[in-house]
């Protein structure tokens, strides 16, 4: 599994995407904290993070669609999926693989990103308690998201569907919180149950606030799995098909 990881690795690289995802971050998240530090008054600038990452948030979505529709749509648009699934690997560890990869370039970006605080705390005051938070929060959402973009690449032969329905897919995730609040939803309470559980502001919110609760944690996990394991069942289906 590890050298399929590394091979998935090693291709984002090998083409512009990763580069563009990565800048693109970069610039929003630059263009975000400018914003930020021209509405402060106070002479002490305070970086506790939860305004430029909510705000990324949304250019998040549009960004990871990139990454994700690399895994599957692309490989069966190349002719490669057959090579792959031929593999001595197993779906899971093929799945995992691919999504290790993802994880990976948004840790990179994460990291690349510190610059700012570290820079901050020189000139002004890290509230580190809830920088770490937030850091925790956000790569868990673009975890959700990738999973999520992998599953729905795992669906199509179309790298550009699987961008266009995997954005518009996050999109309603992220806004889902909006959903559950709505009358007609709220008033039906397994439903809300459900969409409370997959509300992924409200969670952020929390971690933003310096924050860590078990429940939502394992909110987070929990739909990370789900749409692992729907991926799983995806190409496993499509492997025996072809068998």
């Amino acid at each position: 599994m590890f050298a399929l990881y590394k091979k998935e690795l090693q291709s984002y690289f090998l083409s512009p995407v990763a580069y563009f995802v990565i800048a693109f971050f970069m610039a929003t998240f630059s263009l975000t904290l400018v914003m930020d530090i021209s509405n402060v008054s106070s002479a002490t600038y305070e970086f506790s993070f939860p305004t430029i990452f909510y705000t990324n948030l949304f250019y998040f979505i549009f960004l990871i669609p990139l990454l994700t529709m690399r895994a599957f749509a692309e490989e069966r648009k190349n002719g490669t999926e057959t090579l792959l699934l031929s593999s001595p690997l197993n779906v899971t560890q093929i799945v995992l693989a691919k999504f290790l990869a993802t994880a990976t370039i948004l840790l990179i970006m994460l990291v690349a990103s510190l610059f700012y605080p570290i820079v901050t705390s020189i000139y002004g005051r890290v509230i580190w308690e809830s920088l770490i938070c937030t850091y925790i929060g956000f790569f868990l959402f673009g975890l959700v998201c990738a999973a999520l973009g992998i599953f729905i690449s795992s669906l199509t032969e179309m790298p550009l569907i699987a961008i266009l329905i995997s954005e518009l897919a996050m999109l309603l995730l992220l806004l889902m919180d909006n959903a559950a609040q709505t009358a007609y939803l709220s008033s039906i309470p397994i439903l809300s149950d459900v969409l409370d559980w997959f509300s992924n502001q409200t969670k952020f919110y929390v971690f933003s606030q310096g924050l860590l609760q078990v429940s939502d944690l394992l909110g987070y996990v929990t739909e990370i799995l789900v749409f692992l394991i729907w991926t799983i069942i995806s190409v496993e289906k499509r492997r025996w098909s072809r068998g």
